[in-house]
């Protein structure tokens, strides 16, 4: 009974009674009953799930909303019931029961679910919140065929249902709040209480950019990421699958493929949508066509205007179901890419702390390539990767469709984009080659470019600032900018056949057709076929690219796959037993006939019979030659070697200080605490002893100062104090110790043995094991051992070997003895805090005293237990960003910005291109109007013309201008335009820091500056041109779109008014948000690679330790805060995208209602409406690149706004030259130099470092110029090259006020070898000789004295050999003596030279002191600065400053007869003066 069929018209779809519309029984019994029945079945699954969770606790407001919920549809279900009972009482004619009956179970089940949902969810029930829309939307459909003969008689039945679906409608809107009403929380991901349709339309991202355009977003405003996409559990589950496949594909798609196939699902169906609306549109025109032409004779069977307006919706509607499903396939892909990225980084760093040493033949840059390129490859793979699959679909759709419109003519245009797949591969070839070149060229450029930074303080001192500039502009005029002029060309051919080809395939195809074709090409064929062609644009295109990162991931898949296959550490290597205490005495480590190597194909062992054993409180020396094992031997405890045999055994915890000392960027608190928990009694024992607490009192923020990269701020003795104390600080039961004395001075490292390791030290009561090269503590250790070539030569107590006639040991010691402490020779530092030593003739009472006080230390040191390791901080406490803050602007940026970069490009280029773009897109209308015109032709005529056609002729021509436009408008801009704009502002930008003060350099990192001069340049010359390009060329067609609908339909304007005031609303939410989310996402990416690379840098001592499990999840926490700000940044787009394509599509509903009722009152033709519908059909597209294009300018402009920063606002010196103030020629002539009380300071806000100086240096004279650290020596060199600038006084060149002049004339008159020798890139000539100045016979003698004629002679190349980056192929002292071969060709009257012999040996610093007192100097006036006071001992006159001012200036003699002055003290202490006296003290 309830399947029978009671209407007059059956089962049959399509009703023959009413004009569009179906029969009854289809509706009632297929769509109302199919509805009804998926539902039952959806909650019936759905709610066998929920039973299995349990209850939530619900707050009072949430129990009220779920009980109002449960009575609106226990409410429906009673209407529902009534209606049925009706119908079955009352034998009331309905064509079909079932919905009747279905309707209450439906309700019934909708009640249930309601309420498990509610109370075991936190969101919205998804099956009901898409049911009641859909449901709504049948029984309208229902409604409107049930009432066609009027509502006598049905008013109850149709009352009741609408009832029903008015109650449902009132529980959906309580339904779409989500059941968890609690606060909600930034540390959960908003997405997990988001119901389906803010999920759809990324409606939970608006509170964020709500916020977003009151005030910067910081990373605080954003949500944390889901539970599921933290780092750690993705990085498991990846290496849970490669330990079950060996393929990495594989295991990539067995972990995160199952979103990745839902999304490949997502784009098919909205592939196949995007190929509906052409059909549509072709329907669209027929129903115009065909109701104008019933229209005109008078038909009365013509189609109804219901008809019209139900295909304009149905075009809504499926355009706003693309756009939902579209989005959610490019957020699932972006999703599955972050989420392979921070699988493979958290393996590849897990991997990389566990590598062998076979393979720590990959460089450290390698590894942190194949994190930073490899898996960011793979990540993009998966953005577009579904191409591959969804491309052919897409073209094969598009060839069928085509098929139908035109028949084979169609396969002309395809044909011809078939053909030029090839042509655009070899451009694109063309263009690869050229750019490759141009990398080149910027990286000489940058090479120079970071030289001349390097070395910007010998520049300026040697005033050769031309000489680089003009190597630097060669590079960048005669090189770079040619072949970008090249590639500029080439890029505007490439865009050109792009823009020009889908124009020629629209073109041939309809020009075929309209030879061959019998049927009339009219308004319906000629638009659907042009929007397909349109589609297939994309497909090819993106197929091309698509491919070409395919094959780049599987060279990366290939990269990755042979590291992290690769083979590992030795597991057992050395055995390590927890103890959580150890007593004194037991054994710490045992070592039992060990023998180790590094690699395995090592053909010899390194270390060989090894038997060790070291307990708790034992102090133990290695000693041995440089090579013979001694940092190995450490190596092999650690377990960083591979044992061939033996066995090692560790008990209880290890610290490890490495012989480079290893420093983290982070303050120099954490370096010390090392992730342990901060224990400041103790931390303040450990700075002290470790002599760090003078060191830190001079850094900025003490303890807190952040030290740079590699402790790059930190000298290396403080480094080596750092890397000890973190030793120390861990208070473990074994601390390994390699030379930590070598890098510190003499008395620094007294103090540290006598207060950490020595036998009254804070390690006391700890087993350590200390490689040293000094003999003078020997004494003090438990056990000494004496490596050879691998194997233990001497093992025992230092009394035993010393007793010992044949012992290595003894003749060390007796050796070392003879010659004499080497650590008298230099000067001592100005903190003099020496610890005195204890020899062997100290007084006995006084080494009792000395007990008596430790022994208070050692009863508290017995207590140190081991250090706890401190918790993990969260993923939002910032890590560290750098020593200055970069100039960085906040907000928009400035108009100035754009009309400056606007006049370095020329403003009448750019008006030329605004006025090629504008009539590009003028002559684009043209040409679409013609369609319009011969479609309209075509139809009164009920034939094609084929060639001879007017209109298709016109078509073709318009076309052709438009091609010949847009090349235009691309040659304009790539050639004229953007060439002018990258030379003016990278030159204008070198001149300007090349005349910047060296104060300036000081404070700013190079590579800040390099960045510059790399990166912002890069996007001057290469992307802000397309961007800008992209930009006006989207505006002109939205423009177009506009005016032509307008012109068309003018009721559209008021339609244009609210969504313009719309759009500019979520362009203003957009931009905003979306700025500040680049920025964070960038600057939160640069730590992972920092922390990377730093890690990589201390392998041993993370292991040492055994930290790896800390250092692997502070990796996860740091890409989890990239991903924390990399996620909403792509989200954001989508949250755009979604808003911008409903304003398109409501465009495309207005066009096409309007045209409905335009054909309704007057005459329209169909080749009008399809011109209108074709455009806006173009609006989602266009609407959404104008906001993307417009922030990507705005993103790239930023470094037009950096660049002019750096070329209008940096500080400048004084001029190089005054042409009216020429000193005379051959000046100076004598080299008398005057200061005529001389102050000065490095900036307004400091002290001054100059007070007072008054001093005259005769012509000739050889004046030596000492003092403590900081008392003025360079300062004074400084100020006579005007590096620094007075504040007071004058200097005076023989008669000449210095500051009257240009600088190049006062540093070119003077000649300096500098405390650093700076050489390079280039050859030797051109290093001695830079500005190319003197003849190779000059050199030669200037070599020939620094005697370096022979070794240069020897070179194969003679001068012309080559020196590598910063004269890295030289030694240092090689380096020193070419800076004096400089200094000779200078040939000036002044010389002066700052600790110029610090680099070399004793032996070449003597016959440097013989070229100086030599003939070649006779006449000149030598200002030399020394710590090596032997070297001046005998000038003319010293200078001894002290805190700025003159302390003493006289003849040596004169100074040490007088026992008080300064200079005596000082050459007392140099051990140049030996005191008699009873005592006998020899410092």
């Amino acid at each position: 009974m309830a399947a029978q069929c009671r209407d007059l018209e059956g089962w049959r779809v399509l009703s023959v009674l009413r004009e569009f519309d179906f029969t009854l029984c289809f509706e009632e019994g297929v769509i109302l009953s199919t509805l009804l029945s998926l539902f039952v079945l959806a909650v019936a699954t759905r709610a066998w799930h929920l039973f299995r969770r349990s209850s939530r606790d619900l707050s009072r407001k949430s129990h009220l909303i779920l009980r109002v919920k449960e009575v609106l549809l226990a409410l429906a279900f009673g209407v529902s019931v009534t209606k049925l009972a009706l119908v079955l009482v009352q034998k009331r004619e309905v064509a079909v029961l079932w919905p009747f009956v279905l309707e209450p179970i439906a309700l019934l089940f909708a009640v249930l679910l309601t309420h498990l949902n509610h109370t075991r969810t936190r969101s919205s029930s998804t099956t009901l919140l898409l049911f009641w829309p859909c449901y709504a939307a049948g029984v309208a459909i229902w409604t409107r065929s049930y009432t066609w003969n009027g509502f006598s008689g049905h008013s109850v039945i149709l009352g009741s249902e609408w009832a029903v679906v008015l109650l449902g409608f009132l529980s959906l809107g309580l339904e779409s709040k989500s059941p968890d009403d609690s606060a909600s929380d930034v540390a959960e991901h908003p997405t997990i209480t988001a119901n389906i349709y803010s999920i759809c339309s990324f409606s939970w991202l608006t509170p964020l950019l709500r916020k977003g355009v009151d005030v910067p977003i910081t990373e605080d405003d954003l949500p944390c990421l889901a539970p599921s996409d933290e780092s750690e559990k993705l990085g498991e589950k990846l290496h849970r699958a490669l330990g079950k496949h060996s393929s990495i594909w594989v295991a990539l798609f067995t972990t995160y493929g199952g979103p990745y196939l839902l999304a490949g699902c997502f784009k098919i169906v909205q592939d196949s949508l995007a190929f509906v609306q052409p059909q549509l549109l072709r329907w669209f025109l027929l129903f115009i066509t065909n109701y104008q032409t019933a229209k005109d004779w008078n038909f009365i069977g013509g189609p109804s205007a219901f008809e019209g307006f139900a295909i304009a919706l149905i075009m809504f509607v499926a355009s706003m179901i693309q756009t939902v499903i579209v989005h959610q396939y490019f957020q699932i892909c972006f999703e599955t890419g972050m989420r392979v990225r921070a699988g493979l980084v958290t393996n590849i760093y897990k991997k990389a702390l566990v590598i062998s040493n076979d393979e720590r033949g990959r460089a450290s840059g390698d590894i942190v390539n194949l994190m930073s390129v490899d898996a960011s490859r793979l990540q993009d793979l998966c953005t577009y990767g579904l191409i591959i699959v969804s491309g052919p679909y897409q073209i094969t759709l598009a060839f069928i469709s085509l098929y139908n419109l035109l028949g084979w003519s169609a396969f002309t245009g395809v044909g011809i984009m078939i053909f030029s797949i090839p042509l655009n591969t070899i451009i694109a070839r063309y263009l690869k080659t050229m750019q490759e070149t141009q990398m080149k060229n910027r990286d000489r450029r940058t090479r120079l470019m970071s030289e001349l930074l390097a070395n910007i303080k010998s520049i300026k001192l040697y005033a050769w600032e031309y000489a680089f500039m003009r190597r630097i502009l060669h590079v960048r005029n005669d090189l770079e900018l040619k072949m970008l002029k090249k590639i500029g060309i080439a890029t505007a051919m490439n865009n050109t056949l792009w823009g020009g080809i889908p124009l020629l395939v629209a073109f041939s195809s309809l020009a075929v057709a309209s030879i061959f074709s019998d049927k009339p090409l009219t308004a319906d064929v000629i638009f659907p076929a042009i929007s397909l062609f349109m589609l297939l644009q994309f497909p090819l295109a993106m197929f091309s690219q698509v491919t070409s990162s395919v094959i780049e991931a599987m060279v990366s898949v290939n990269r990755l796959s042979s590291f992290l296959h690769a083979e590992e550490l030795q597991q057992d290597a050395t055995t390590r037993v927890e103890k959580s205490s150890l007593s004194s005495g037991e054994v710490v480590l045992s070592i039992k006939g060990g023998e180790f190597a590094w690699t395995k194909s090592d053909v010899q062992s390194v270390l060989e019979d090894i038997n060790l054993t070291v307990r708790k409180g034992e102090l133990v020396g290695v000693l041995g030659r440089v090579g013979a094992g001694k940092s190995s031997l450490l190596s092999a405890i650690i377990g960083d070697m591979r044992k061939i045999e033996g066995e090692v055994t560790l008990y209880g915890s290890v610290s490890y200080a490495a012989q480079n000392a290893w420093i983290m960027s982070a303050t120099v608190r954490d370096n010390i605490l090392f992730s342990h928990e901060y224990d400041e009694v103790f931390y303040n024992l450990v700075v002290e002893a470790c002599a760090l607490k003078p060191d830190l009192v001079l850094l900025p923020q003490g303890d807190l100062t952040e030290v740079g990269e590699k402790g790059i701020t930190l000298s290396g003795g403080q480094r080596a104090r750092v890397a000890l104390a973190r030793a120390v600080y861990a208070r473990a039961d074994l601390v390994l110790l390699d030379d930590v004395l070598a890098a510190v001075d003499a008395h620094v490292a007294r103090h540290v043995f006598d207060n950490v390791i020595g036998p009254q030290g804070l390690l006391a009561t700890k087993a350590r094991i200390l490689l040293t090269n000094s003999v003078a503590y020997l004494k003090y250790f438990d056990e000494l051992v004496y490596l050879r070539r691998g194997i233990i030569l001497e093992q025992g107590p230092f009394s035993v070997l010393m007793a010992n006639p044949d012992s290595e040991v003894r003749k060390l010691v007796q050796n070392y003895a003879a010659n004499g402490s080497s650590s008298g020779t230099t000067t001592p530092h100005a903190s003099g805090f020496a610890t005195p030593a204890l020899s062997e003739g100290d007084d006995p009472t006084l080494l009792a005293e000395a007990e008596v006080v430790t022994e208070k230390v050692i009863v508290r040191r017995q207590s140190y237990t081991r250090a706890l390791v401190a918790p993990i901080p969260s993923v939002r406490e910032a890590s560290s960003t750098g020593l200055s803050k970069e100039h960085s602007e906040q907000g928009r940026v400035k108009k100035e910005v754009y009309l400056q970069y606007m006049q370095a490009a020329s403003k009448t280029g750019f008006f030329f291109l605004v006025l090629a773009i504008t009539l590009q897109q003028v002559v684009s209308v043209m040409s679409t109007y013609m369609l319009r015109l011969w479609g309209e032709h075509n139809r009164q005529l009920g034939k094609n013309l084929g060639l001879r056609d007017p209109y298709l002729l016109g078509y073709g021509l318009a076309n052709l201008a438009s091609i010949g436009l847009g090349a235009t408008g691309a040659l304009l801009l790539w050639v004229y335009c953007t060439l002018r704009s990258s030379k003016y502002l990278h030159d204008s930008m070198l001149d300007s820091v090349l005349h910047a003060p060296l104060s300036f350099f000081d404070l700013t990192p190079i590579g800040r500056i390099m960045n510059l001069f790399s990166r912002d340049i890069y996007v001057v010359d290469q992307v802000l041109g397309r961007v800008i390009m992209n930009l006006l060329r989207t505006s002109a067609i939205c423009i177009s779109i506009i005016l032509v609908i307008t012109f068309s339909f003018p009721p559209f304007m008021l339609v244009v008014l609210p969504l313009t005031w719309f759009y500019v609303r979520v362009t203003l939410y957009y931009l905003a948000t979306s700025r500040e989310l680049k920025r964070l996402d960038a600057v939160s990416r640069s730590p992972i690679f920092a922390w990377f690379s730093e890690s990589l840098a201390g392998l041993s001592t993370i292991r040492a330790f055994n930290h790896q499990p800390i250092f692997i999840a502070n990796n996860a926490r740091r890409l989890d805060r990239n991903q924390m700000c990399y996620l909403p940044s792509v989200s954001i787009n989508r949250w755009l995208a979604v808003r911008l394509e409903f304003v398109g599509s409501v465009i495309i509903l207005c066009a096409a209602l309007f045209a409905v009722m335009a054909v309704m009152k007057s005459n329209v033709d169909a080749g009008l409406v399809g011109l209108v519908l074709s455009y806006a059909l173009n609006t989602t597209g266009a609407l959404n690149w104008l906001v993307r294009s417009a922030s990507e300018v705005e993103q790239n402009v930023v470094s037009v706004e950096r660049i002019i920063h750096y070329a209008k606002g940096l500080p400048s010196e004084a001029p190089f030259e005054l042409l009216d103030k020429k000193p005379p020629c051959g000046w100076p002539a004598a080299g008398k130099v005057e200061f005529c009380e001389y102050s000065t300071r490095y900036r307004p806000e400091l002290d001054f470092v100059l007070k007072d100086i008054s001093i005259t240096i005769n012509p000739r004279e050889k004046i030596g110029i000492c003092g403590r650290t900081g008392a003025g020596k360079s300062s004074l060199l400084l100020a006579l090259f005007r590096i620094i600038e007075p504040c007071s006084g004058k200097i005076l060149i023989d008669g000449v006020d210095i500051t009257k002049i240009g600088l190049h004339d006062l540093r070119s008159s003077i000649a300096i070898v500098p405390q650093s020798p700076d050489l390079f890139e280039g050859t030797l000539r051109e290093n001695i000789d830079p500005l190319g100045e003197h003849q190779d016979v000059d050199i030669w003698t200037a070599l020939q004295h620094v005697h370096l004629k022979s070794y240069v002679e020897d070179l194969p190349e003679g001068l012309d050999s080559p020196v590598q980056e910063g004269g890295a192929s030289l030694s240092a002292g090689q380096r020193q003596l070419l800076c004096f071969a400089r200094a000779l060709l200078y040939k000036s009257k002044i010389l002066v030279l700052d600790e110029a012999t610090s680099a070399v040996d004793l032996d070449t610093d003597s016959e440097i002191q013989d070229i100086i007192r030599g003939p070649t100097f006779n006449d000149v006036t030598i200002l030399t600065i020394a710590h090596r006071l032997n070297t001046i001992i005998d000038y003319d006159r010293i200078l001894v400053l002290a805190e700025g001012s003159v302390a003493e200036f006289d003849s040596p003699t004169i100074l040490l007869a007088d026992k008080s002055s300064h200079f005596y003290a000082m050459a007392h202490e140099a051990g140049l003066i030996q005191d008699e006296g009873p005592d006998g003290v020899e410092t």
